[in-house]
């Protein structure tokens, strides 16, 4: 595959993850690892194009009312420290793969099986389970190096603290801050990036802005969502098959 088709499709992960309220750092993790990145340089990688594209969805969910405050703190706190802990962990490339492929199919699930609750559903959050949550959630997030929607998400929908839109504008401040905490843990260490970096923001964002603007048009998300849980399924059983 070639570097063109490279870019296409990081900009179309990054378009279908932020009409869902997501930054795509598994998406983008998955394509590197597909093309043979190193662990080393996709880690910090996703983490910067997670900042752009989660931005850009927090602030379409929040223009529209959607964020929730009092439910994103106690979740936020938690997983802030936990995932600076997070990004100074090194995971062997084989191992990190293989977690890689599992966390991919939180979101496939998710999308597929999970219900977005009524308004009428709706039941208070407890503080203590969030506080573990965020606290796991964090952890993982700077350890792999993703932002950690798609682990949120399906626990909010899960005990229905949340709906559809006020779960995306959660989870997409959740990503930001997460990612801007496993940055700062992985700064502890030597880190690198792809010398394409600049290139990677480009695409990312540009499809980030695209993504935000369809979710603002009422776009069809369960489609949107279908598909992305398809592209997720199968990268899953790439990097999963391949260090068997």
């Amino acid at each position: 595959m070639n570097v063109e088709f490279f870019y296409l499709i990081l900009f179309v992960i990054a378009a279908l993850y932020a009409a869902v309220g997501h930054g795509g750092a598994s998406g983008y993790l998955a394509l590197m690892a597909l093309y043979g990145i190193a662990p080393k340089e996709m880690k910090p990688t996703a983490l910067v194009l997670n900042l752009f594209v989660s931005l850009t969805s927090f602030i379409q969910y929040y223009r529209g009312g959607h964020f929730k405050l009092r439910i994103f703190i106690p979740i936020a706190l938690a997983s802030i420290p936990l995932a600076f802990v997070g990004g100074m962990i090194h995971i062997e490339d084989t191992l990190y793969k293989r977690i890689l492929g599992i966390l991919l199919l939180f979101p496939v699930f998710r999308f597929f099986f999970f219900k977005s609750p009524d308004d009428s559903e709706l039941k208070d959050p407890q503080i203590y389970l969030s506080l573990l949550f965020g606290g796991v959630i964090g952890l993982l997030s700077g350890m792999i190096g993703i932002g950690g929607g798609i682990l949120l998400s399906p626990v909010l929908i899960l005990l229905k603290w949340t709906n559809q839109k006020q779960t995306a504008a959660i989870s997409a401040a959740f990503i930001f801050v997460n990612s801007v905490a496993g940055l700062g843990g992985m700064f502890t260490k030597e880190i690198a990036f792809t010398s394409d970096m600049w290139m990677y923001i480009i695409c990312t964002f540009a499809g980030g802005l695209l993504g935000a603007y369809l979710a603002s048009k009422k776009l069809n998300q369960n489609g949107l969502k279908y598909v992305l849980a398809v592209v997720l399924l199968m990268a899953s059983y790439k990097l999963i098959s391949s260090t068997i």
